[in-house]
């Protein structure tokens, strides 16, 4: 894919939102954008109003001990028709839950995982819709790391039985890069690093039923990479109309593919993402030091120097570029 860098769209200046690792967002009905981000224990929630385009000062939705906020792991959220819900992991390998009660207050509700410690790898993701949630997270239940699932319907108060949604036949899966999860209604789509025949591959599990049942992983792209060790890097995924769109990173080159279509590189780098706006795909990456945005149409501009890049999309014309450099979480707002 050819880039254009002569015509860049316009965008606001980066704001610091407040000092922390690891962000992630969500938004709302109302086109508002809600940040949570890990300070040592502290769990902070920002809301970004896009009225008057303003951050409120963070909050504390709770501290929880030994709070892994650092190297892609970090506090989740989602938005329900039950309102906000944060899932945080601690240390010792237990995700909690947590849920906005009323302005500025946030009550701790049910733990996720069902067997003690078993998420100690922490790598978590969440996903909402309607009055669904599903989180998924890395499962070291009978000694090996397998993807594991769970889901609620009222707003993280309780969460279902845990179940499998991969167990590789090789042993495990990749330990250490974070999985991602879409849901849209009964369908519930989740990427994951596989370790199998010694390739460090991106696959693609599905749901119909709500989470009762996964189907056979699919691999995305036809090349493999045979990697021994851990590249940390779990991409991201997008669906629009029914089509799930991924993208990751092999061999230090970004690809995006559909499930069953040949790969496509779209730059170099590591640590990507991606989102949908106005039915056009943006993507986001670290070249070096530098953070990437690719926009549609090919146009790529350099965002800043930082880390673990999050993209949101506020509305139809512009996007919420998040990411977090020397211990603080920085926002821009990218106009298409």
């Amino acid at each position: 894919m050819g880039c254009n860098n002569s015509s860049k769209p316009v965008r606001h200046d980066a704001q610091v939102i407040g000092i922390g690792k690891m962000p992630n967002a969500a938004t709302d009905d109302t086109g508002n954008a809600h940040i949570v981000f890990g300070s040592g224990d502290s769990i902070l929630y920002a809301l970004y109003n896009k009225q008057d385009e303003s951050f409120s000062k963070p909050v504390l939705v709770a501290s929880l001990p030994h709070l892994v906020a650092s190297h892609m792991r970090g506090p989740q959220i989602a938005s329900t028709s039950h309102g906000l819900t944060i899932i945080a992991c601690n240390t010792a390998g237990d995700i909690f839950s947590f849920q906005k009660a009323s302005p500025g207050s946030w009550m701790p509700t049910a733990r996720v995982n069902d067997v003690d410690t078993i998420a100690k790898e922490g790598f978590t993701a969440l996903s909402g819709d309607g009055e669904h949630l599903f989180a998924v997270w890395l499962d070291l239940r009978d000694g090996h790391n397998k993807i594991f699932g769970a889901g609620s319907t009222d707003g993280g108060r309780s969460w279902s039985k845990n179940l499998v949604v991969y167990q590789s036949p090789d042993t495990t899966v990749c330990e250490c890069c974070k999985p991602s999860v879409v849901i849209k209604g009964n369908d519930i789509y989740v990427m994951f690093r596989n370790w199998l025949n010694g390739n460090r591959d991106m696959y693609l599990a599905h749901s119909k039923d709500g989470g009762l049942r996964f189907s056979a992983a699919e691999k995305l792209g036809t090349g493999s990479w045979a990697l021994n060790g851990c590249p940390m890097d779990g991409g991201g995924l997008t669906v629009q109309d029914n089509q799930v769109q991924t993208v990751w990173n092999r061999k230090g080159k970004i690809y995006t593919s559909i499930p069953g279509a040949e790969e496509k590189a779209i730059g170099e780098g590591r640590a990507c993402t991606m989102t949908t706006v106005n039915r056009q795909n943006v993507y986001a990456w670290i070249e070096k030091d530098s953070l990437q945005c690719l926009l549609p149409r090919g146009r790529k501009i350099a965002v800043g120097k930082g880390t673990t890049p999050v993209l949101k999309p506020m509305g139809n014309k512009q996007l919420m570029y998040l990411w977090e450099d020397e211990d603080q979480v920085h926002s821009k707002i990218i106009h298409l």
